[in-house]
């Protein structure tokens, strides 16, 4: 990530970037993630197969079919406070509808 910010892209595009860490670790550079985007205001593409993780970090997010010749099937708008906590916010009542929802 220090790599990309270094060279202060206009978009950062980030492909499941936090699927490997622990818990704690993943929750840790979510939070860091939400703060330097909110230091820097750039654009960012994030792709997760985590729900949770989607709504908790988004401001839009766009549910894709499954299988080949994938295609958007939902856009969802995120309309949760900021700044977030990435655990705290699971807990938010909007949080819960959104992630029925979605």
């Amino acid at each position: 990530m220090a790599q990309t910010l270094i060279l202060d892209p206009d978009i950062i595009l980030m492909d499941e970037p936090f699927s490997a860490p622990d818990i704690q670790t993943r929750q840790l550079m979510e939070n860091e993630l939400l703060d330097l985007w909110a230091a820097k205001c750039k654009a960012v593409l994030f792709i997760t197969h985590d729900l949770d993780e989607a709504i908790s970090m988004s401001d839009r997010v766009v549910v894709l079919a499954a299988g080949p010749g994938t295609h958007p099937i939902g856009e969802f708008a995120i309309d949760l406070p900021r700044p977030r906590d990435v655990a705290e916010i699971r807990s938010h009542p909007r949080f819960v509808e959104l992630h029925a929802q979605i």
